[in-house]
């Protein structure tokens, strides 16, 4: 019986499901060229509006390329002077704050064990060892720190893709010969990735900027470290917020008691909902196209092929995907499983 058009069969399937092994296979291979070189890639699309209004000036390409990278130069070097003295007397404060959770954790223990609950009948002091966590945060600040040595291939590339972007459509249109369709296609990916990155920054700062002054208020060390951390963990969809909230939380408790460890909570609980629940979905819109559960699995998916950087860029990357699928006839149908919303059915 002959293939029903656009209809699936099990072998479209299988060949569908055996060629993305083949294809996360290859991601993963090429995991320590491709997380720098789509880093780069988001970072020129994040800056095209800033090359676009250079070259609105009737500059050179060149000349337009050079003042943006000093611009994201610029940012970026902002951005390690205003963290970089915490990021330092963090990681040197570490043990200490280590040895204080352990010492709150020991005096909650005994408290509990005074009024009749045994906790090391379900969960040993020593087997959780909550000063872990603070080691933790500081390995965690300084494989940070050190990723940032890649900061300079990072810029060049960007450099060079905003070079070639100028003149990419034209050899689009030359290499293929059919322009309308396929700059149609990158012209949407480019905007819809472009949109995304650009509300997402703007919420993500904003967030940065509520945290530290609520931390700066609640007297909690280190708010700049925080609120930048906020700012970074925001672009992770679904657990990035409450990520970013432990270490404050964790430290206003260790500084100045369950008291203000529960205000800090609510501090990021407040923000992020405001903004999370309704100011970033007022700006998106629709435009999103995914469903939640599509995000949380496309979270867990690039952060297991990436890692951390596969969990920042998870949104944009599926969005591109999706869209490249809606182009594609015989994979349509997964771009319409990835959708938010089903496609409205022709009415006749």
């Amino acid at each position: 019986m002959a293939d029903g058009g656009n209809g699936l069969t099990g072998s479209r399937v299988l060949l569908t499901l055996a060629s993305l092994v083949v294809v996360v296979a290859g991601l993963q291979a090429a995991a320590v060229f491709l997380k720098p070189f789509l880093v780069s890639a988001f970072l020129a699309v994040l800056s095209l509006p800033l090359l676009a209004a250079f070259r609105r000036w009737r500059l050179p390409t060149w000349a337009s390329v050079l003042l943006t990278m000093s611009a994201v130069v610029l940012v970026v070097a902002g951005l390690a002077a205003l963290v970089g003295g915490s990021v330092t007397g963090f990681i040197d404060a570490a043990p200490r704050y280590s040895a204080r959770l352990e010492t709150l954790a020991r005096g909650a223990e005994s408290w509990l064990s005074r009024h009749g609950v045994d906790v090391r009948q379900w969960m040993s002091i020593d087997a959780v060892n909550p000063g872990v966590l603070f080691d933790f945060i500081g390995g965690s600040i300084t494989a940070v720190a050190s990723a940032l040595s890649n900061v300079v291939m990072v810029l060049l590339t960007m450099a060079f893709i905003l070079l070639e972007a100028a003149g990419f459509p034209e050899k689009l249109a030359a290499a293929l010969g059919h322009e309308a369709a396929d700059f149609g296609r990158l012209r949407r990916i480019t905007g819809e990735v472009q949109r995304y990155l650009a509300i997402k920054t703007l919420t993500s700062l904003a967030t940065a900027v509520l945290i530290t002054l609520w931390l700066l208020v609640l007297g909690v060390d280190f708010p700049l470290l925080w609120g930048l951390t906020a700012f970074v963990m925001n672009f992770i969809p679904t657990l990035g917020s409450i990520l970013a909230a432990v270490p404050a939380i964790l430290l206003a408790a260790v500084q100045h008691g369950p008291a203000n460890a529960l205000l800090v909570m609510l501090g990021y609980v407040a923000v992020n909902m405001v903004i999370g629940n309704i100011v970033e979905p007022q700006l998106m819109g629709r435009r999103l196209g995914l469903s939640p559960l599509v995000v949380f699995l496309s979270l867990v998916f690039w952060g297991w092929v990436w890692g951390p950087v596969g969990m920042l860029l998870s949104v944009p990357l599926t969005m591109i995907v999706k869209i490249m699928l809606e182009h594609t006839d015989d994979l349509r149908w997964i771009a319409i499983l990835l959708d938010a919303s089903p496609p409205a059915r022709s009415r006749g």
